[in-house]
């Protein structure tokens, strides 16, 4: 698709990939519109460039009226990018039940309120496009990942099922799945990342794939290759490596939270 002069809302966009994407987008001519819960800090990744929109994405009829302002504002709405996001780790002991709730609630239901905000309209004009970001974390479980990867591992699937339900109606569908990538929030992780890309990288690989209509998109590289290799290994090899890496401590991901 052609990026100039392309409507685009991008959820969880105060920080981290978001931001760089919504300044990568603006750099290539699209009207942009960026939500997330700061406006302070939506206010500045905008710079009087973009629409602002706050919203909290766990607020199912705040969320659909975000779409409406998005609109709105764009005159209209090509692409939406589901970005908001949150991770934090996961012990077994003591068992947290709410630290899944509040996983489950940002990274799945936060993206389904806002495809309940955007996908109507899309479907009654026949055209649009959804880029849910999801992460390589949703291909496996990992130790020590548990919320984070189970919740990804749900967008993954409700966007690979969505690709086909819409596809028919002229909606198309694209998942991002991205390795670690360098932010404020990464920057305190005392865990290995391997194959870390900076956040200008990131939305750099991002709006390539958009703009190439790629179903998905995967990086960096070498961290693509890696999981999609783990994802065929048996089961019982993947699971003495990952007890191997949680009797070592090497395991996590990016302490996030975006929008």
């Amino acid at each position: 698709m052609e990026l100039d002069g392309a409507r685009i809302w991008v959820t969880g966009a105060s920080t981290g990939i978001g931001a760089a994407l919504a300044r990568e987008l603006a750099d290539r001519g699209a009207r942009v519109a960026i939500s997330a819960r700061s406006v302070d800090q939506l206010t500045e990744v905008a710079a009087g460039r973009m629409a602002v929109v706050p919203v909290d994405v766990t607020d199912r009829a705040a969320t659909v009226a975000a779409g409406q302002a998005v609109r709105e504002a764009l005159g209209g709405l090509d692409v939406a990018v589901l970005n908001a996001g949150t991770w934090s780790s996961f012990h077994v002991e003591p068992w947290d039940s709410q630290l899944f709730s509040d996983h489950l609630q940002v990274n799945v239901m936060g993206a389904v309120h806002t495809m309940e905000a955007v996908v109507p309209q899309m479907l009654g004009a026949g055209a649009g496009r959804i880029v849910g970001v999801a992460s390589v974390a949703g291909y496996r479980g990992m130790p020590g990942s548990e919320a984070y990867s189970a919740g990804k591992a749900a967008l993954i699937n409700l966007l690979e099922s969505l690709r086909g339900s819409l596809a028919p109606r002229g909606v198309v569908v694209q998942t991002v799945n991205p390795g670690f990538v360098t932010t404020r929030m990464t920057d305190r992780n005392r865990f290995p990342m391997p194959f870390k890309v900076p956040a200008e990288v990131a939305a750099r690989t991002i709006a390539d794939g958009i703009a190439r209509d790629r179903a998905e998109i995967v990086f960096p590289l070498p961290m693509a290759v890696l999981m999609k290799l783990v994802r065929v290994l048996p089961v019982r090899a993947w699971t003495a490596l990952t007890a191997s890496m949680a009797r070592r401590g090497l395991h996590g991901g990016p302490e996030r939270r975006q929008g």
